[in-house]
């Protein structure tokens, strides 16, 4: 599967918005949206999840989950106007009638113009946000591309063993023949992005999102040097189509 970037992903989630401002029926509509809303990530519903999947709920009566996700993805969906608080209760029925190793860690609530996500493994209150501005929050639903979220947390300051990691990478870098010159500039970029991604001057770990995810052994230089380029460049000077996971970034 080819991999989306975030101007693609959120340009696909407002026409996905714009199709479905209208919808209200859960009956006539849930599959449709949800096949749709798959496609946004470039994912056929079909090949992960399932509609009306059938649990025996605790009380011994039936019950049929809207769509479900082995592990992943729990989502009850009602008309429009119906409660997301009655949606809850009744996606927590559905979860806690299924066995352990079936626990899907997210629940998506709707009723097609709001949607309300829930990460069972965080603390945080749910995520709910209307159908409009599903673009902004397309990144909350990572989870379906296999991405880690990022959490944002205190880091520890540098410390004997961060300067010796530094330390490796240029030694290992000099063994492959870069000269002094090349080394000292790249450890100093290197070491100023990773200040810069704890202190503020850049968005909040995006640097460390930056090389989780944009970048592979073979490729890390490669995406490192146009990082780089891009930080050297005013806002004028950028491209205009440039990924936003980059042009995040501010000007240094």
């Amino acid at each position: 599967m080819a991999t989306l970037s975030d101007n693609e992903l959120r340009s696909r989630a407002a026409e996905f918005a714009r199709t479905y401002a209208a919808e209200t029926s859960e009956r006539a509509a849930t599959q449709s949206f949800y096949d749709d809303f798959f496609k946004i990530f470039g994912i056929e519903r079909r090949s992960v999840a399932r509609f009306e999947a059938h649990v025996q709920k605790l009380d011994n009566r039936a019950g049929r989950i809207d769509l479900f996700w082995p592990k992943v993805l729990l989502v009850e969906q009602k008309s429009a106007g119906r409660s997301l608080a009655d949606a809850k209760v009744q996606a927590l029925d559905y979860f806690d009638a299924l066995q352990p190793h079936l626990h899907p860690r997210h629940l998506l609530l709707s009723d097609f113009q709001t949607f309300e996500l829930l990460d069972l493994d965080e603390v945080e209150p749910p995520a709910s946000f209307p159908l409009a501005e599903l673009p902004a929050n397309i990144q909350r639903f990572d989870f379906i591309l296999g991405r880690q979220r990022r959490v944002f947390k205190d880091q520890d300051p540098v410390n004997i063993e961060a300067s010796e990691l530094i330390g490796a990478v240029h030694d290992g870098l000099a063994a492959a023949g870069y000269s002094r010159d090349q080394l000292d500039q790249f450890l100093v970029r290197l070491v100023f992005c990773l200040f810069a991604d704890n202190t503020g001057i850049f968005p909040r770990d995006s640097f460390l999102h930056y090389l989780q995810e944009r970048t592979e052994p073979a490729t890390l230089g490669q995406q490192l040097n146009h990082l780089f380029t891009v930080l050297n460049q005013t806002t004028e000077q950028r491209s205009p189509n440039l990924d936003a996971e980059v042009a995040q970034f501010p000007h240094i």
